[in-house]
């Protein structure tokens, strides 16, 4: 069983989140709680509540410890256009990015029973 929670709209930059989401990306829920506990990244508080979100609407489902993260991906949100005075007279654009982080977290249990097979591949005989 699979759960997802979304933050949209998040006023951090999307590359800076991705950072973030590359540590935990595949690995146990608790684990991941301490990497984002320990980092340095500001995204992490972000990224933490989102992963506490998506722990407690699987819980809610089913009450189980074997959760790990299935999914953590970014997606670029909208960018808030500001202007900022520039040399002789111009103006320069600055853009505030946000993004939309989503993080799909699963029990162990029911990963492993999706394995995928394994195809045999033909053997061609060259003449």
């Amino acid at each position: 069983m699979q759960a997802k929670a979304i933050a949209r709209f998040v006023r951090v930059g999307p590359r800076k989140v991705g950072q973030v989401l590359d540590l935990i990306k595949k690995k146990s829920v608790k684990e991941s709680f301490n990497i984002l506990q320990f980092s340095p990244k500001a995204a992490c508080e972000v990224v933490q509540k989102v992963l506490k979100s998506s722990v407690s609407n699987l819980r809610s489902r089913k009450g189980q410890e074997d959760i790990y993260i299935k999914e953590a991906y970014v997606g670029q949100g909208p960018s808030l256009k500001r202007m900022r005075p520039m040399a002789m007279g111009r103006a320069g654009i600055i853009r505030r990015k946000s993004s939309h982080i989503t993080i799909v977290v699963t029990d162990e249990a029911s990963a492993s029973k999706k394995k995928k097979k394994k195809r045999k591949r033909k053997k061609i005989i060259k003449v």
